[in-house]
């Protein structure tokens, strides 16, 4: 930490305890210190999937309906690894300091992320007040999009042979027409994403944001690479008089002297704003 780390944190402090309610948005970043990886750049990809990197096959070209179309056994055995891995991951206990300060709020708190890995939910988050602007993993859709059903993905247990990349169990198929069945999230190059879901959500945050007058912003672990998450937050500070606590370890940089930025993990910033709003 840098010697101006404290006083930082202390103005992190300031800002949560000042607002009446929280909003957290949060990229992949959020996820690092409960063990997921981040994809960091083509070779983190291909370290952590080397099957796709014998073959030269980047996160674009896995990440899209045409991989299910062209290779179904390899896009379900990237996303069924995927899947395995969510499911079996224990979301850190940032996310429960989150919750906690979340429930203190005079007008609540809300989640908007990026991260299609259902973490905040399987961290106690209620469902309601969360958006996943991407979609999640843990819903699936038909390939050709033969109807506008979303379903869980509980029923598919996926055995996938990860030194290879393939599912070696039966593909997930759709209820109604037998096709393909992907999953529910925005890929590249995708025109067939079912975004009911996520239309609904946005739908109960958009209610929520017209009740809230002095928000504070928690932005976790969000790069400028894919924005969503970025804009989104920028968004809440300009247009309902928030403030903007970002946490990242490479850009932490913030628009205005008000807002503060900490170069950290996720973890080790929020326990220790937590210490410090905590002691008073």
């Amino acid at each position: 930490m840098s010697e101006s780390q404290p006083m930082a944190l202390a103005h992190a402090a300031d800002l949560i305890s000042q607002a009446d309610a929280l909003v957290v948005t949060a990229g992949a970043g959020m996820g690092v210190d409960s063990g997921l990886p981040d994809f960091r750049g083509t070779e983190g990809f291909w370290k952590a999937y080397p099957a796709l990197g014998r073959e030269q096959m980047d996160f674009h070209a896995i990440a899209s309906p045409a991989a299910f179309r062209d290779r179904p056994q390899r896009a379900w055995g990237f996303y069924g690894h995927r899947l395995e891995l969510y499911r079996q991951t224990q979301p850190h206990a940032g996310f429960g300091i989150l919750k906690r300060w979340g429930e203190k709020m005079p007008l609540g708190h809300a989640v908007f992320t990026s991260n299609v890995d259902g973490q905040f939910q399987k961290a106690g988050f209620d469902p309601s007040v969360v958006h996943e602007c991407h979609g999640s993993i843990q819903h699936l859709q038909c390939l050709k999009a033969c109807t506008p059903a979303i379903w869980p993905a509980d029923g598919f247990k996926p055995e996938v042979d990860t030194a290879q990349c393939r599912l070696l169990s039966q593909l997930p198929r759709c209820p109604s027409c037998g096709a393909l069945a992907r999953p529910n999230i925005l890929m590249f190059y995708d025109a067939d994403w079912l975004e009911e879901r996520e239309a609904q959500q946005a739908a109960r945050m958009e209610k929520w944001l017209s009740h809230i007058s002095r928000p504070v912003v928690v932005e976790i672990g969000a790069g400028t690479a894919i924005p969503s998450v970025r804009r989104f937050g920028q968004r809440i500070v300009h247009e309902f008089g928030g403030r903007l606590v970002r946490i990242n370890p490479r850009e932490s940089a913030v628009p205005s002297s008000q807002d503060i930025g900490l170069a950290s993990g996720s973890l080790q910033a929020l326990a220790e704003i937590d210490r410090i709003l905590v002691c008073g």
